[in-house]
């Protein structure tokens, strides 16, 4: 017989740093509990920067101090302007080293619903940096039936099940941009082309995403596909051990590095985004100077 768990759920002053290091401080007291952070957009961790650089990133380094804190940002290109876009993946990928933090971006209920229970039942504790778009919430595609929530486990890479021997292009993508690509993919009808999701961007173990690949040996392109600019995301960071891995040379498909994550016109952002899509099945990247969204 098991005990009911509590539950308590608090609207928090828009204090970032006060609020982040409480929360950092009540796991640190609660080891055996699953204590969550959530920003109403996901760039307003950027106020609580200090508590992450300082405490979280580098504690059990510093301290032998180990936490299981989950921080869930919003984060996904909607249109929503420079603001309410982006939680700066970047910005926690350069932050990781020596297993320091775990950094996903599940793209269904099931693979969130594990993540979360793989937090509390795996026997170390790890800070967990979960991006959540929130249209992914309403997205007709983005559903899990009730069995794959009773049984199976969080997945770091999900492939599409694409019939292998007909692959020739690679999609490599991370978030609810999969669901982008999926649908242009079937109303074309593209056999040619396997998508894969990188749900662990960090650790993201070389046997899993070289397995992972080893579906496709006839795939002799490899694109990464992303909604971020060219100098965010997780590009700079994944094409390294991408190409290490495959033996080919990724190329990138998404925005033009920018100095703010978004622009400020929906009607902008649809058109971008229509064009990264068609882009990325064209085979229009470019490994050197990246891929325009507008030509």
């Amino acid at each position: 017989m098991t005990k009911d768990a509590s539950f308590y759920a608090y609207d928090s002053a828009l204090s970032e740093p006060s609020i982040l290091g409480f929360e950092y401080g009540y796991s640190l007291e609660t080891p055996y509990g699953l204590t969550l952070w959530e920003a109403q957009f996901g760039d307003f961790a950027n106020g609580a920067q200090v508590i992450i650089d300082q405490f979280i990133a580098g504690s059990e380094r510093k301290w032998n101090r180990v936490s299981g804190l989950v921080l869930l940002l919003p984060h996904g290109y909607e249109g929503q302007g420079p603001e309410h876009s982006s939680a700066r993946m970047e910005r926690f990928l350069q932050l990781c080293a020596a297993d320091n933090l775990q950094v996903v971006y599940p793209s269904t209920p099931a693979q969130f619903f594990h993540l979360l229970r793989r937090q509390v039942k795996q026997p170390f504790r790890r800070p967990l940096i979960v991006f959540t778009p929130k249209s992914m919430l309403r997205h007709p595609v983005c559903r899990s039936h009730r069995n794959e929530l009773a049984s199976g486990r969080f997945q770091e890479i999900l492939p599409d099940g694409a019939a292998s021997e007909q692959v020739r292009t690679l999609l490599v993508c991370t978030g609810k941009i999969y669901n982008d690509l999926l649908e242009h993919k079937e109303r074309e009808g593209r056999t040619d082309v396997a998508l894969l999701r990188i749900e662990q961007l960090y650790p993201l173990r070389d046997e899993i995403l070289e397995e992972s690949l080893s579906f496709y040996p006839k795939a002799n392109r490899l694109v990464w596909v992303q909604e971020e600019p060219r100098n965010m995301g997780a590009w700079q960071f994944i094409a390294p051990q991408l190409a290490r891995v495959s033996g080919l040379t990724p190329v990138y498909v998404g925005r033009l590095a920018m100095a703010a994550p978004a622009g400020g016109s929906h009607r902008w952002f649809k058109s971008e985004q229509e064009q990264i899509v068609s882009r990325a099945f064209a085979g229009k990247g470019d490994e050197s100077h990246g891929t325009l969204a507008k030509e």
